[in-house]
């Protein structure tokens, strides 16, 4: 039973990097619209940059409880049809041998009546980062945390409902041998060769506008892991931002995960280890606060 539990214990380390995606576009539809620069021909070029006390995604923080650097880039045709990248610093702790998250997308963008809509692929990127195996880990093959999905949106006034599709063979490098579906019989998911495309995060967002710049959100999601459902996680976040003149926007946030698989994703009951080996601890998947400061261009 120990050894069991020291296992067990040692894999949710490896699990619990594998659950933390980046999820990026998430918060970045709860962004202000930023003003756009005009190139010829109609279309518009936006640009942001925003520093955050830590970087959060989906209920996870991703920075070890340090700040982040981010920013956006956007150039969108007058038809509807954009292309674009969003980068973030992130933890090499959290995220083995990974120092920034790169994310492309392109999409259209639309309207009927007074609903909005949106069709976007969106690929995530993590350089140089990979799951190396270890002596507890039972698999050989290093993990890349690179992935796709699909995002379909929906905003009507003020209400903004998203569900993102995993289009690549794995969800953030989740797969039986990954997850460990031979090692710890609890997961539920015996088997070889199984994959977690087909992977969905379904959220409800809700932003209400005070005027004078001030803007409320409550946010919902679920992400649903193909194959291996014992890892299905929620999230929900509360945030105020302020926006200001000539670009500048300040914020504060907090979030909860609710309805997730304790062993691997809160630790229980210790605080997981980092993965460059210095001996520091952190619980990424407790409740966060955070707080961001950012310039639209």
């Amino acid at each position: 039973m120990k050894q069991s539990k020291k296992l067990i214990g040692g894999l949710s380390v490896v699990m619990f990097a594998l659950g933390l995606a980046g999820m990026a576009l998430a918060d970045q539809a709860e962004l202000q619209p930023a003003p756009s620069v005009e190139p010829p021909g109609g279309a518009t070029l936006a640009a942001n940059v925003t520093f955050v006390s830590q970087y959060v995604a989906r209920g996870f923080q991703q920075t070890w409880g340090k700040p982040a650097l981010q920013g956006s880039l956007t150039y969108t045709e007058p038809s509807g049809f954009f292309v674009g990248t969003w980068m973030s610093s992130v933890s090499p702790k959290l995220i083995q041998d990974g120092h920034v998250e790169v994310d492309l997308y392109a999409g259209y963008g639309g309207s009927v009546a007074d609903v909005s809509y949106l069709v976007q692929p969106y690929y995530y990127l993590y350089p140089g980062a990979e799951l190396k195996p270890a002596s507890y880990t039972g698999f050989t093959r290093k993990t890349k945390y690179d992935y796709g999905e699909l995002l379909l949106g929906m905003t009507w006034q003020w209400l903004n409902i998203n569900y993102w599709y995993t289009y690549t063979r794995d969800y953030f490098g989740y797969n039986s041998d990954t997850v460990f579906c031979n090692s710890v019989p609890d997961l539920g998911c015996a088997g070889t060769d199984l994959h977690s495309k087909g992977s969905g995060y379904l959220e409800a967002n809700v932003n209400y506008k005070f005027g004078s710049g001030y803007g409320l959100l409550f946010h919902y999601g679920h992400q649903r892991i193909k194959n291996f459902s014992k890892l299905n996680f929620s999230d929900v976040k509360v945030g105020l931002t302020k926006t200001f003149d000539k670009g500048w926007s300040v914020g504060v946030n907090y979030t909860h995960l609710v309805k997730v698989y304790k062993p691997f994703y809160k630790g229980s009951p210790d605080p997981f280890p980092s993965l460059t080996g210095d001996g520091s601890a952190s619980s990424p998947a407790d409740d966060q606060f955070f707080v961001t400061v950012g310039y639209d261009f």
